[in-house]
């Protein structure tokens, strides 16, 4: 199997507050100059890069909010992430758990840090994904997916060597637990020291590899801690070799959508007619209610 090429190694970009309570690096669309369909099906990519919070009463985050026309997913890394929506839903989730909310047609949304965490602070790490929807899907019903740790298929490598979180698509036969509108695979790869592995992908589908802890050398170029590898569409096959102590590692591909895209503020559509009409919408209250 040809192997896919790497196209960039990217550093954090520098950090930036979302609220008051999520310190990230927003690795695309705004980090690094690219297209907006380079990395389709994924349009957006904040990463908030481990970091210790203070303890507080009034818990920290972002407040009321509204989306349109995407799927926010946000895994949690480290600490505790509360969510709620306008369409009734909400959750919490800690290490190793995944909110994924279907904003589709329109929702008022608000998350921020869990008040149990936020009482006692502590450490925080999180990735959080706009995941674009075909047009199609676009004015689908709200939903939300909420997921522990434990609700994910693992794959086991082999020699003790780690483990596969499937969080959606599938590895080897391990499906994961979320529903997609659109072809990915989403892994969470947690690698024991001098750990290798072979990835096996479409050649189309848009890849990248964010190292969360550790480092590793992929497809043969090193892969420092909270740097991101994006792959060329030129092969099929990615090679990890884990360093000498343990990593955690975010694996996105995606199958391409190859539509119009049309991005502003928080709604994610094909036409600018679409988030004109959305933000109509949003005036006559048509996104629902949500308390601050």
């Amino acid at each position: 199997m040809k192997n896919k090429t790497i196209e960039a190694i990217l550093a954090p970009p520098d950090p930036h507050m979302v609220g008051d309570g999520f310190r990230v690096h927003n690795f695309f669309p705004g980090g690094y100059a690219m297209s907006q369909h380079r990395l389709s099906p994924f349009f957006l990519l904040d990463y908030n890069s481990l970091v210790e919070f203070s303890p507080r009463e009034n818990p920290r985050g972002v407040g009321v909010h509204p989306h349109r026309g995407f799927e926010t997913v946000t895994i949690a890394f480290k600490g505790a992430i509360a969510h709620h929506d306008s369409s009734g839903n909400s959750g919490v989730i800690t290490e190793g758990g995944v909110q994924w909310m279907t904003a589709g047609k329109g929702v008022l949304h608000k998350e921020y840090h869990e008040k149990e965490f936020s009482k006692k602070g502590g450490a925080f790490q999180m990735v959080q994904l706009w995941v674009n929807l075909p047009a199609k899907y676009k004015m689908t019903e709200p939903r939300y997916q909420g997921f522990n740790k434990e609700d994910f298929n693992i794959f086991e490598l082999p020699n003790n060597e780690g483990q596969v979180r499937v969080v959606a698509g599938e590895y080897k036969g391990s499906k994961g637990a979320a529903q997609t509108f659109s072809p990915m695979h989403m892994y969470v790869l947690d690698l024991a020291p001098n750990a290798k592995e072979e990835f096996e992908l479409p050649e189309h589908f848009n890849t990248l590899i964010l190292q969360i802890e550790g480092e590793s050398t992929v497809n043969e170029s090193v892969l420092k801690l909270n740097h991101m590898a994006i792959f060329h569409n030129n092969g099929t096959s990615i090679s990890i070799v884990n360093s000498n102590s343990k990593s955690v590692l975010l694996l996105l591909s995606g199958e391409p959508i190859q539509e119009p895209i049309f991005a502003y503020g928080p709604f994610l559509m094909n036409t600018r007619e679409e988030v004109v009409q959305a933000y109509d919408d949003l005036a006559k209250g048509l996104f629902g209610t949500l308390e601050e």
